[in-house]
């Protein structure tokens, strides 16, 4: 049986990615065979193919971090899994629990090592978790990277809850997990966008306000407007450092920054982070221990992904150019063929 394995040639964008013929692998002790049937994208995807983002090697690889599939063989030893159950990778495949370690960073997929863009593909079996009962394959292949981003911004070392007021930047996919995530605890939700028809769908999602930050750049003052002077209690920035001096004026003394992303850059004034006491985390997505937390929320409040687009596996190229636009609202997904 032949085995579809895409790859990519970092620098080179979507012509660079093609597709090989390859032999069906086989899985050693304490490994899974996981025949993939959906994968999503995620902004780093871009970067990988574009030869910039800054962690993992500038070589061929296999793309992808997130997926979705089922168990068709397992390797002497295994325990944690059957023949047949659906399940999804984690983003760092040694990343189980507590703090993140250099060595986690070394099992990234997609980046550090090959991800999991292929019809079949072997991990261990401790890099892989329980898809949520009442998800489909490509809802749950959104799940490794954004999803389980926004849950440890949210819940991780501030925990939000009950009556807490979260700005989540823009509409992609982890700022919609985020709003979907928070919303579940009951916290109110700010969101920004430079497009007003994204703004009104994020508002059917149950977003309490929007904020349109291309025809407002003093958008962090209008959101502590929203919460009457006091400022909001965390802000899951997916913009990157040029958006620093907006999240202060947002934040609440001694609230959190939770960094999730790069996509602009710009120069950080650390004296409003000493004056507002803020809390500044970086975010490499999170570990199995809290993957698995966060499938046992999503099944108890039945919260599905907002998919903007499904693609079959024969137009990734097509996929990966959608992305690229920003016109998604949520999640990219490709479904295998």
């Amino acid at each position: 049986m032949s085995n579809r394995r895409w790859l990519i040639s970092p620098g080179k964008g979507t012509s660079g990615l093609r597709v090989e013929q390859a032999d069906v692998p086989r899985p050693g002790p304490g490994q899974a065979l996981v025949r993939m049937r959906a994968w999503s994208l995620n902004f780093r995807d871009l970067l990988m193919i574009d030869g910039t983002y800054p962690v993992g090697h500038l070589r061929d690889i296999a793309p992808l971090s997130d997926g979705a599939g089922e168990i068709v063989e397992l390797g002497e030893g295994c325990t944690r899994f059957a023949v047949g159950d659906r399940v999804c990778p984690i983003f760092m495949q040694s990343w189980i629990g507590g703090d993140m370690t250099d060595g986690d960073a070394g099992s990234a997929l997609g980046g550090a090592i090959d991800g999991v863009m292929a019809d079949h593909v072997v991990l261990d079996e401790r890099g892989l978790v329980r898809m949520p009962a009442h998800m489909d394959f490509a809802e749950a292949a959104t799940l490794p990277c954004a999803a389980v981003t926004a849950w440890n911004a949210l819940y991780a070392r501030e925990p939000i809850n009950s009556g807490s007021t979260v700005l989540t930047l823009g509409t992609g996919g982890v700022a919609i997990w985020t709003l979907q995530l928070a919303r579940a605890a009951g916290a109110r939700v700010i969101i920004t966008s430079s497009n007003d028809g994204k703004l009104a769908r994020a508002a059917e999602l149950g977003a309490d306000h929007g904020i349109n930050y291309a025809t407002n750049p003093e958008w962090g003052t209008a959101a502590r407007a929203f919460t009457g002077g006091r400022g909001v209690d965390k802000i899951v920035d997916s913009a990157g450092s040029a958006a620093m001096g907006q999240n202060l004026a947002a934040l609440r003394r001694c609230g959190e920054i939770a960094m999730v992303g790069v996509l602009s850059l710009g120069q950080i004034d650390p004296v409003g982070i000493l004056i507002g006491g803020a809390l500044v985390r970086g975010i490499m997505v999170g570990s199995r221990n809290e993957f698995e937390d966060m499938v046992r929320a999503l099944e108890f409040h039945r919260i599905a992904p907002v998919i903007d687009r499904r693609f079959g596996a024969s137009e990734a190229s097509a996929a990966f150019t959608h992305l690229r636009s920003a016109a998604h609202f949520g999640k990219v997904v490709i479904e295998a063929d």
